[in-house]
């Protein structure tokens, strides 16, 4: 299938899913599956999962693996609270970026330097990071009201807010505008009330963190695709022997691409500081550097593609915390990706297309038996959708995957 015909395909794939949802909605009965609520958390829950997909991004399309988004993303909640603490959020957010940053040239020293294999290299800046800011918290943070060995005190108010006047209520010029998308969410009329949800989600009290966070995506998008930087990158992580014949500087180019992913990174940790928990608290980055590196994958090495699946993890997420029962719908919208999975497989590979059918048939009845979901289950929501999409993510050609794919 050609670019120009994907573009036009995804249009009617975007209005299908969300008649979908809706359908849902009114059979199960919950509301929070497609409400404004749900949207809003789950971009919130998505944009560190998108930098870390981000800065994977563009760590492999230079070639270099970077399983040390955890630690990285560790650095950066650490730095961005310790930052906004004692020089205001702006710095925050910049030491932030330079705790991430810091990781990052460790682990472009080891693999690029030295020669390291990069699986081990990234698992010891993970490793490292953890020990490094439990040190860091023991020196700055035990003592201060709040603060401890394991978190620091609350830091100041994140960045600004934005709410899109006439749409979703916000101010213009002191006066309170109408809210035209909640009125219509809250007749609940299928489906314009679905996307009136989805909308409203999208257009209240959006933060400027997350504004410049999906601004990033074709930003990536253009300088890995349209600029000769990102020429030279793409063209050191598919061929480095060749790129370097060419005269493009192979160590430079990697070491650079991997500073990048740092900073990414430490930018994810940060906004879970900023606009998350309010304050640094250890295991509050929760594996999601790992999940950051799965909608790599998902996304098919493309930065649209890591923005999808980062709304898929940050969504599951988003349910599981707004209403436990949410989690019943998604078994049925389980069922429905299984079976077009099923489906997709066909009688070319008959063992994976059982599989699979066999999953949605599981599903389908856990559904139609009534039962909500365990709450054990509840919170290990995110990381059985991230097995589940790795598991049916496609498998791109080596050549694909090392970074000439289209974005």
């Amino acid at each position: 299938m050609s670019p120009a015909a994907a573009r036009r395909r995804w249009p009617w794939i975007v209005a299908g899913g969300l008649l979908l949802y809706g359908a849902i909605r009114l059979l199960s009965g919950t509301a929070d599956l497609t409400s404004s609520g749900t949207t809003g958390s789950a971009v919130r829950l998505a944009v560190p999962i998108l930098l870390a997909g981000l800065g994977g991004l563009w760590a492999e399309r230079a070639g270099v693996i970077n399983i040390g988004l955890e630690g990285m993303m560790i650095l950066g909640a650490w730095f961005g609270a310790w930052g906004a603490l004692r020089y205001g959020t702006g710095w925050g957010i910049v030491l932030g970026m330079l705790g991430g940053a810091a990781g990052a040239a460790v682990h472009a020293l080891a693999v690029v330097g030295f020669g390291v294999d990069q699986i081990i290299s990234g698992v010891a800046v993970n490793l490292v990071a953890g020990g490094a800011v439990r040190v860091l918290s023991a020196v700055a943070y035990e003592g201060r009201p709040g603060g401890g060995l394991t978190q620091s005190p609350r830091v100041p108010a994140g960045v600004g807010h934005v709410t899109v006047p006439f749409l979703a209520g916000g101010r213009l010029f002191g006066w309170r505008s109408p809210d035209l998308l909640g009125g219509l969410e809250r007749h609940g009329v299928f489906p314009l009330s679905d996307c009136a949800g989805l909308l409203r989600g999208l257009t209240t009290g959006v933060s400027v963190l997350t504004i410049v966070a999906v601004l990033l995506v074709p930003c990536s998008a253009y300088v890995l695709r349209r600029t000769p930087f990102g020429l030279r990158l793409r063209a050191v992580g598919e061929h480095p022997g060749a790129a370097r014949s060419a005269g493009v500087a192979v160590a430079r180019t990697q070491v650079t691409a991997v500073i990048i992913s740092g900073l990414l990174a430490g930018l994810g940790g940060t906004y879970l500081v900023l606009e998350g928990a309010g304050l640094y608290r250890e295991g509050q980055v929760g594996g999601r550097g790992f999940i950051g590196l799965a909608a790599v994958v998902f996304g098919h090495w493309t930065p649209t593609g890591v923005a999808a699946g980062a709304g898929l993890f940050g969504y599951a997420d988003a349910v599981q915390l707004r209403e436990a029962r949410a989690l019943r719908s998604l078994l049925l919208v389980a069922a429905l990706g299984l079976g077009v999975l099923a489906a997709r497989a066909g009688a070319r590979r008959r063992l994976r297309a059982l599989g699979w059918a066999m999953a949605a048939a599981v599903f389908l009845a856990w559904f139609a038996r009534g039962e909500n979901v365990p709450p054990q289950l509840v919170f290990f929501t995110p990381h059985v959708v991230t097995l589940v999409v790795l598991a049916a993510a496609p498998r791109p050609s080596s050549r694909a995957a090392a970074g000439w794919a289209p974005l």
